[in-house]
């Protein structure tokens, strides 16, 4: 999935080819039209809803809880507009990974063209996956969510979530939505765009499950564990490539792979069948977000 070099001949304006080769500038110059949106005040009540995350709500100060306003933030149909945006900004890091760091080492190593696809596959998603599971791990810490397991499903339902956490949730969105027109940015052949559509949709559905259904405590511990597992396995793959005698990293992989999936396994089942199940409130409503039901339970573990 490399991008294609430009060629001597400059292709016809909008023509495939042109788009396949400028398709980075052609984004950034989209992603600059909203930002220089916001210098002008015609245009800024616009353009702020693309750049900026919407739905916040103050909490008060109080001198049992905080001595401080809290900015709290729920979802709203506003947020497609911000995961749209931010779609741009992932196409452009991707190019920008591609053509400064991947493409060198692949001139480099003359991988083959099978092999040349797969590094720069695990290249892109070690780097995403890496920098999901800081940010991640971060959050988890500063909400004490590692410390205090039954925060998971404790006060449900989590409609309302800090800054950090609702960010992270629009750029996971933000960079699996941008994976579909990577397909022809990067030219995947035939036989891989159903793999790959079917590999990105179930991203997009647990991800997009957690945050509608206000499962995002949970969501985002998960999130975290299955990136670390996905990005151990890439980076072994990476050195796989450079040197096929290295194979320690996959039998590491193998065994957090059964670890991770087993983790999951109880974290799940103790969200859905231990605490949600033992919460008063068991009823289906859409406005405030309740969806702590059986039927529901079942279908989400």
């Amino acid at each position: 999935m490399a991008i294609r070099k430009k060629s001597n001949k400059n292709p016809p304006v909008l023509s495939h080819e042109f788009i396949v080769q400028n398709h980075a500038d052609i984004v950034s110059c989209m992603a600059m039209i909203f930002l220089l949106g916001l210098m002008f005040e015609i245009t800024a009540k616009a353009a702020v809803i693309f750049v900026t995350l919407q739905y916040n709500v103050t909490i008060p100060a109080t001198e049992e809880q905080s001595a401080e306003t809290i900015s709290l933030y729920h979802y709203g149909i506003k947020d497609l507009a911000t995961i749209f945006f931010y779609m741009l900004v992932a196409i452009i890091i991707h190019a920008i990974i591609q053509e400064y760091i991947l493409d060198k080492i692949n001139r480099k190593m003359h991988f083959s063209k099978t092999k040349h696809s797969k590094f720069n596959e695990s290249g892109q998603l070690s780097a995403f996956y890496l920098f999901s599971c800081v940010w991640g791990i971060s959050i988890l810490i500063s909400e004490n969510y590692i410390s205090d397991p039954t925060s998971l499903w404790r006060d449900y339902p989590h409609t309302l979530i800090p800054f950090q956490m609702k960010f992270f949730y629009i750029l996971q969105l933000a960079y699996w939505f941008h994976a579909f027109p990577e397909l022809y940015f990067q030219k995947t052949k035939k036989e891989d765009i159903f793999r790959q559509i079917v590999y990105i949709g179930l991203y997009l559905f647990h991800i997009a499950g957690a945050y509608l259904l206000n499962l995002t405590h949970l969501g985002l511990v998960l999130l975290v564990l299955h990136y670390f597992v996905e990005f151990l396995f890439h980076i072994s793959r990476l050195f796989y490539f450079s040197d096929e005698r290295y194979q320690k990293g996959f039998s590491l992989w193998a065994v957090l792979f059964v670890l991770g999936r087993l983790l999951t396994l109880i974290l799940s089942v103790l969200t859905f069948g231990f605490g949600l199940a033992r919460a008063e409130d068991q009823q289906l409503n859409f406005s405030t977000g309740n969806f702590n039901i059986l039927a529901v339970r079942y279908s989400k573990l």
